[in-house]
């Protein structure tokens, strides 16, 4: 069968994969998963990958990446490894609901796959959850995120086993974050695709931090989902961490539906990886949301990074803010594609949107392209982008001061990061991912996990 599967097209490749191996990777699934990734496997196959002069794409042709040679597990691969050690060594003060996916796969050795708080609150695996609660599960998973939207949406439906669920019932404000660490650790090339759902109810609160880790030299390729729905008068702060290897590529779509009065948060920091394609979007669906975008990456070498937004104004009186940073170093490329969309009844409407890079070497590429889309007349938006170098005067200043040029360089570059660092609302997370952002711009190796684990495969 490899042999046939290496000659097709790399979409033919994949659908082919997904026909050969549908009872294994639909195993043990109710009958509205099996039929969602039917729909998910269709989807992909009417659309295929993003061509090379695709608009949405044009910046990040992903095909050839994903022709690669990945090795593909459709039953978890038994590996061990203290968790206690992980998160220690991750954010040392964070006091948090700490679950990790390895491979893709929940990973809870000698616990309970799901965990029922004696507030209401459910959180732990995504299958187990569709096992144990499949009406709470049907009514949101795959409802946010589209598939006729996103290729790589409808190539996750057909083939995620595995993800975090989180279910914040009504009146509920939890005590402190969960914490989901995405794990890669393989002895040979390896391509995962997990699932995240998150639900929260009126009237409640939560923290989510999601850590993307590699602990293994190989290839990685990644096609992560995430889909929130965030019920009236809810308030979710939701930040992602990516600090894979740069040998290691990451597709995320993260889709988010907002009802009336609700606020969220969403913070992306990118500090490794040698391809990585961030997709958000979000939908205020309820008057009077409101809702904050910030977006942080730091590259050099050959590394590439690519985020592309949109944020749907489809109700009156909500309110949007997004500010996205870059900092470029070496032969490093970036693109920020970023689109605010005022429905017609969407009145009262403020948006505002930026992008500012900094671009410290003559062969370092950034594109952008900020987006307004208005048809509302009672609007006030605003965009803009900004691509330059370190301010000259700035650094004259401070070298006329005593400091170094080469020091000097570097408080520039941090108070740039700050802007976004500084919205960061858990404390002892923005002080561990501010010293993280300081090393890196300093060129250190800013690992998370710089402890010693003693990680074996069985």
């Amino acid at each position: 069968m490899k042999d046939t599967i290496e000659t097709l097209t790399t979409t033919a490749k994949y659908l082919e994969l997904f026909r050969t191996n549908r009872e294994q990777i639909g195993d043990g699934d109710p009958d509205f998963v099996k039929d969602l990734r039917e729909q998910g496997i269709r989807s992909f196959e009417k659309t295929g990958f993003p061509a090379r002069k695709a608009e949405l794409y044009k910046h990040t042709h992903l095909e050839p990446v994903f022709d690669g040679e990945f090795s593909f597990d459709f039953s978890p691969r038994k590996i061990a490894f203290d968790d206690n050690d992980l998160f220690l060594c991750d954010v040392p003060m964070l006091d948090a609901h700490v679950l990790t996916v390895l491979n893709g796969v929940f990973h809870h050795p000698g616990k309970s796959a799901l965990h029922e708080l004696d507030n209401g609150i459910i959180v732990g695996g995504l299958r187990e959850a569709i096992r144990r609660y499949p009406d709470l599960v049907s009514a949101h998973l795959g409802k946010i995120a589209p598939l006729d939207k996103e290729a790589f949406v409808s190539l996750n439906t057909a083939f995620a086993q595995d993800g975090i669920f989180l279910y914040v019932p009504e009146g509920v404000q939890m005590d402190k974050p969960v914490q989901i660490i995405h794990l890669l650790l393989s002895d040979k090339n390896q391509m995962v695709h997990h699932r995240n759902l998150f639900v929260l109810e009126k009237n409640t609160t939560a923290q989510v931090i999601i850590c993307d880790h590699t602990l293994s030299p190989h290839m990685f390729l990644t096609n992560s989902v995430s889909e929130v729905s965030v019920g009236e008068h809810a308030d979710l702060d939701l930040l992602r961490l990516q600090n894979e290897h740069n040998n290691s590529c990451q597709v995320t779509n993260t889709w988010i539906r907002q009802e009336r009065a609700s606020h969220c948060q969403h913070g992306n920091i990118t500090l490794h990886g040698s391809m990585v394609r961030n997709n958000l979007h979000v939908k205020m669906e309820g008057e009077g949301a409101s809702s904050r975008e910030l977006g942080l990456f730091l590259i050099d070498k050959l590394q590439h990074v690519d985020s592309y937004t949109v944020i749907e104004h489809a109700s009156p009186n909500c309110t949007s803010d997004q500010h996205y940073k870059g900092v470029l170093d070496d032969a490093s490329t970036g693109a920020f594609h970023g689109r605010i969309h005022v429905h017609p009844n969407a009145q009262k409407t403020e948006a505002f949107q930026a992008n500012n890079n900094i671009l410290l070497t003559d062969t370092a590429r950034m594109n952008t392209k900020p987006q307004l889309e208005i048809y509302a007349d009672d609007v006030k938006c605003s965009h803009g982008a900004t691509v330059g170098q370190l301010d000259e005067d700035a650094l004259f200043y401070l070298q006329s001061r005593g400091i170094s040029r080469d020091e000097s360089r570097l408080m520039l570059m941090d108070a740039f990061a700050q802007d976004v660092l500084s919205k960061i609302k858990q404390p002892s997370l923005r002080d561990r991912i501010t010293d993280l952002v300081g090393k890196r711009l300093r060129g250190e190796l800013s690992r998370c996990n710089n402890c010693a684990m003693h990680c074996d495969e069985e």
